[in-house]
């Protein structure tokens, strides 16, 4: 009798044992568990009503009777709804900002007869290396009349270093046979950009577009600097203090004067949930232009 020929994924590599397959299987099942379970749990407790979340005493694995009064309760004008205002029209208008900048800085220091390329790219590597402390930012922001102002969740971060560089990598990347055909018949610099080089970098400008929407949504530490009141309060920072810090949301939070609020665990679960779910649902757009756009702003220097 012959024996069944067996082949490997990868050519030239011997294939795995069931043995390992099994247990390779079952390394990745738990791995996905400790992921999938804790994400579960903070998603039903948000769901579950008072009494399962009181028996309980805090997390729900799974709701007997789904309810939205948490969801309600803090997204009916107070604190929170407030928050997430804030900080979608911080991340929009600053992302938006960021990639325009990005873009035009990357695409000058990347043309090699461009004017002070070689000292801005230089100042861009140096303020990687040499990061401003606390002081002198604050310092910097006050000088410029920025305190208590949604600028000063925005511009301190407009300009990244580390993602003008890849940009301006991925530039050098395309062909400049195209850049001179486009010369030739007459096209500006900044006609380039827009009409040539943006379209072919849609993958790069993606990437860099999710780095900066995601900083800026999950940015806290400039707003517990620079802003005083909490009606002006990104989304982070309402998280930090009732999540993070454990403080305790009363009916003006939640707008829910003369209402029974839900427990404080339901509250905080809701909190969490509504503070991820803008990532969860614009990343799977982005997603397969990570690698892609990552890669190829890495083939030249």
């Amino acid at each position: 009798m012959s024996r069944a020929t067996t082949y490997s994924a990868v050519p030239g590599r011997t294939p795995a044992s069931p043995a390992w397959r099994v247990l390779r299987s079952l390394i990745l099942l738990v791995c996905c568990l400790l992921v999938i379970i804790p994400f579960a749990s903070i998603v039903s407790t948000s769901l579950a009503d008072a009494e399962q979340v009181n028996a309980t005493g805090g997390f729900v694995l799974w709701p007997d009777n789904p309810s939205l009064d948490a969801y309600r309760a803090i997204l009916s004008g107070g604190i929170v709804s407030r928050a997430m205002m804030v900080s979608i029209g911080v991340t929009v208008v600053g992302t938006a900002l960021s990639l325009t900048t990005t873009a035009l800085l990357a695409w000058g220091i990347s043309r090699p007869g461009s004017f002070g390329h070689r000292p801005i790219l230089l100042l861009l590597v140096l303020s990687m290396l040499f990061v401003p402390g606390v002081i002198p930012s604050y310092l910097l922001v006050k000088e410029l009349g920025l305190i208590n102002s949604y600028w000063a969740l925005i511009l301190p971060m407009m300009i990244n270093a580390f993602n003008v560089i890849v940009l301006r990598s991925f530039f050098m990347s395309i062909p400049r046979e195209i850049l001179d055909a486009a010369k030739i018949d007459g096209a500006g610099e900044l006609t380039v950009l827009t009409r040539i080089v943006a379209p072919l970098s849609k993958a790069a400008l993606a990437v860099i577009g999710l780095f900066y929407a995601v900083a800026y949504w999950n940015s806290f530490f400039n707003a517990m600097l620079f802003i005083n009141e909490s009606a002006k309060w990104p989304m982070q920072l309402v998280l930090r203090t009732y999540v993070v810090n454990n403080a305790a949301i009363g009916a003006g939070e939640a707008n829910a004067a003369g209402a029974t609020l839900p427990p404080s665990y339901a509250l905080q679960a809701a909190i969490l949930v509504l503070s991820i779910i803008p990532v969860i649902l614009v990343y799977p757009f982005l997603q397969r232009h990570m690698t892609k756009g990552v890669m190829l702003g890495a083939v030249k220097g």
